[in-house]
């Protein structure tokens, strides 16, 4: 298993934080895996820099492309995800 360290809005982090959001849609640009983590690194909107805030959820579940053509757009994927840390 694969962590990835990835930036994360400030409002879409503190929504994942609450457990609000528990979904993170992103480009399809790297080998995601069920099972995998990711390191979500708040970025503050202002300036669009690292804060020390990060989130550590585990990859549940992956929908591409072709899994809903009509839905997600080619070249990215939908992912289920859960706050381990």
């Amino acid at each position: 298993m694969t962590e990835h360290i990835l930036k994360l809005n400030e409002k879409y982090f503190e929504a994942v934080a609450n457990g609000i959001k528990k979904f993170e849609i992103r480009k399809a640009d790297r080998d995601f895996k069920v099972g995998d983590s990711l390191r979500l690194r708040k970025i503050e909107s202002e300036h669009n820099q690292f804060t020390c805030n990060e989130i550590i959820v585990k990859v549940l579940y992956i929908l591409y492309h072709n899994d809903f053509p009509d839905g997600i757009p080619e070249g990215y994927c939908v992912m289920s995800i859960k706050v381990i840390r």
